[in-house]
């Protein structure tokens, strides 16, 4: 069962209103690496995980957290939208400066939420359980946690540099914070999960039905040898089957491909004659 508590983890109130921001606020809520997707993803990988118990309630533990952030900015885009009601901005926007302003609000916080937050990304797009992964595979679903982690902060960070609204930089600092502790557990959860298995996902597949030689490969498709100069083109291979091999120059090994021609076929049609399917041809 899920237990709310009525106060926030953390402080969400704004300096003043700022309808504009509140609509980019929106990404991070209800865009695809907002809060809703990595609650929804935490969440999901807790409910259906089978693995020990300790990742399940690491899963959920993290998951439970994110609910309380989505709350959070729920309550910041309120109050970013307190005071800015369908009349005033009307009565506003006959300024021709304040219309410049408020020509970035979201028309939806007026006119469908009443002036509250939505569960849509910062161009009104709804969320969607599409964002999410959740596999069934430790080292997979953490992989897919960490860039979620990664993108999320990414996109506080920018946000936290569009705004001079003390109360609005305090929040994010916060969740600046959580995301970096946040990237430090699931860096931390790979690792050990790596050294069990190794660094490949999964790891359950015979080698000796790959094509081994396919398996250290650094095939160089582009113009330009740049990419050679990398450690993914030479030294040891990370999962420590052999090491990295640099082609200069790929061969085609598949050869051109000859399809047989379509079956003859023949479709009666109300009103026509019959198709019949013509070799190289089309239909006639």
């Amino acid at each position: 069962m899920f237990i709310h508590m009525k106060e926030l983890q953390y402080r969400a109130k704004p300096e003043r209103p700022d309808p504009v921001f509140a609509r980019k606020l929106q990404e991070v809520l209800g865009g695809q690496f907002g809060e809703m997707s990595v609650m929804m993803q935490y969440l999901f990988q807790g409910f259906n995980c089978r693995a020990e118990q300790k990742y399940r309630d690491m899963l959920l533990d993290i998951g439970t957290e994110e609910i309380g952030h989505v709350e959070m900015l729920c309550t910041m885009i309120a109050q970013l939208l307190d005071g800015a009601p369908a009349d005033e901005v009307d009565k506003a926007a006959q300024d021709p400066l304040i219309a410049a302003a408020l020509g970035g609000m979201n028309p939806q916080h007026a006119i469908v939420s009443g002036l509250g937050a939505t569960p849509t990304d910062s161009n009104g797009f709804p969320w969607n359980s599409r964002y999410i992964v959740s596999s069934g595979h430790l080292l997979a679903d953490f992989r897919a946690n960490l860039n979620a982690e990664t993108q999320g902060l990414l996109q506080v960070v920018r946000l936290y540099e569009q705004t001079t609204d003390a109360g609005v930089r305090d929040m994010l600092s916060f969740m600046i914070s959580r995301d970096i502790l946040h990237q430090n557990q699931w860096l931390a959860a790979i690792e050990e999960l790596e050294a069990i298995d190794g660094p490949v996902a999964p790891a359950s597949f015979p080698r000796e039905r790959t094509v081994r030689e396919a398996t250290r490969q650094f095939i160089n498709f582009s113009v330009g040898e740049e990419s050679r100069q990398g450690p993914w083109a030479s030294g040891p291979l990370p999962d420590g089957t052999g090491n990295f091999e640099y082609v200069e120059n790929p061969q085609a090994r598949g050869g051109a491909p000859e399809l047989k021609p379509a079956a003859m076929h023949q479709h009666s049609m109300p009103g026509t004659g019959p198709y019949v399917a013509n070799e190289g041809r089309g239909l006639k």
